[in-house]
């Protein structure tokens, strides 16, 4: 008798798994390829929620580079925006595919060693300790 090993495809579905298509897959992967989308993503993930004021600061990027580069993130399902008054504050989506929240926790493991980002995080830090009233 043949007893065939199993796979993860024979296991019982997720309720909670969100599957996606080969081209979201694509499109998630791809807009994490780019150094400065992946060191905003590391930024989300770490403090949760900022303004472009503040990735301008920390990233040393003129507001248009930062603001097309946070549009690619919002189209590729990775980060969601919030109005106050005339200023947007973007934060990672809460409506994420189970791979991108899986990914997430891989670079939440990694950033810690990455020196990129902890400086990233200390130049955060740093700007948000002495950021003017008019950028909230």
């Amino acid at each position: 008798m043949f007893v065939r090993a199993t796979t993860p495809l024979d296991v019982a579905p997720n309720p909670f798994y969100n599957p996606c298509t080969m081209k979201h897959l694509a499109q998630t992967l791809k807009a994490l390829s780019d150094p400065i989308r992946l060191r905003i993503v590391l930024l989300l993930q770490a403090e949760g929620e900022l303004c472009v004021c503040d990735l301008m600061a920390v990233l040393k990027l003129p507001q248009s580079t930062i603001s097309r580069h946070l549009a690619y993130l919002k189209r590729s399902c990775w980060v969601d925006t919030r109005r106050q008054g005339v200023w947007m504050y973007y934060q990672l989506s809460r409506e994420s595919c189970a791979i991108c929240k899986e990914l997430l926790l891989i670079l939440k493991q990694h950033a810690a060693v990455l020196p990129e980002a902890t400086a990233d995080r200390s130049a955060l830090v740093k700007f948000q300790n002495t950021k003017q009233l008019d950028c909230p």
